[in-house]
């Protein structure tokens, strides 16, 4: 019978794997177990995360609010801001060609959404540099809960005698 992974070493691993581009193999041979290994001590910290500090660290803004806030900056009936920006890495092991980005240095993209404050609301990160940006977000939940009608659920303005939609402010502009 295997001996049972310590909890530091779990944290470890996890803070580890989260904060640097390192395969599972090399953070295996580093903490001493295989790949696999690593990946499930990986997915079990991050769902013990979620699940015990989620609801209490994470405390998301009223959407009235946010949407008044979004209106005094001339924003009408918009609920969210949303951008990407390049956060520069060091050359990745593997792929390193997918990692550099259109201004030719090596980055993940992370896309953000904030409300009217900064506040992130939803972010999605790890996407290679060279991802295009209307691919990175096709491909994020903010984006199928969107399109499936679950993110604004019921939400809508009355202007005058018309019910209009909530909007996202999107422009590289805006400050996240």
């Amino acid at each position: 019978m295997r001996p049972v992974i310590p909890l530091q070493k779990r944290v470890a691993i996890a803070l580890w794997k989260l904060s640097m581009l390192d395969s599972y193999r090399s953070l295996g041979n580093q903490f001493g177990m295989g790949k696999s290994t690593v990946g499930a001590v990986l997915m079990q910290v991050v769902k013990a995360i979620n699940r015990v500090l989620l609801r209490r660290l994470v405390c998301l803004t009223d959407p009235d609010a946010v949407i008044q806030g979004l209106g005094a900056l001339s924003f009408p009936n918009c609920r969210e801001m949303i951008d990407k920006l390049h956060i520069p890495i060091r050359v990745p092991e593997h792929q390193a060609s997918q990692y550099i980005n259109h201004k030719g240095y090596f980055s993940v993209l992370l896309q953000g959404m904030s409300d009217h404050g900064g506040q992130f609301m939803d972010i999605n990160v790890g996407w290679s540099g060279k991802a295009h940006n209307a691919r990175v977000f096709c491909n994020s939940s903010m984006c199928q809960r969107l399109q499936a009608g679950t993110f604004f659920p019921n939400h809508q303005i009355r202007v005058g005698d018309m019910d209009m939609p909530i909007c996202l402010v999107r422009d590289v502009s805006c400050p996240l």
